[in-house]
């Protein structure tokens, strides 16, 4: 009724592959948002001036975390296929 070889197999299959899972190094996700060089990515930049929204975390003289804004005055990462085809319509600027 079982054919105990073929259970063996199949259970160091699953083991081979869980293991292979657990252990290997993972790569960066393909479906990340583009980044700027601040980190940040194209939804926290101004689309007219190109300053991002985002703040950040950092240690003032006292020791003490305060927020600050992101020193990134403009948006250097790649372009958005949208822009490439066709320019926005709304709001109209005439």
């Amino acid at each position: 009724m079982f054919d105990p070889i073929s259970l063996t197999v199949g259970a160091a299959l699953v083991g081979a592959g869980w293991a292979v899972g657990r252990f290997s190094r993972r790569g960066k996700p393909t479906d990340s948002p583009a980044t700027c060089g601040c980190g940040h990515d194209l939804a926290m930049h101004d689309p007219e001036q190109g300053v991002c929204h985002t703040e950040i975390s950092r240690k003032n003289m006292g020791g003490l975390r305060e927020w600050v804004r992101c020193g990134c005055r403009r948006y250097t990462g790649p372009t958005p296929i949208e822009d490439y085809f066709s320019r926005p319509i709304l709001p109209p600027t005439e």
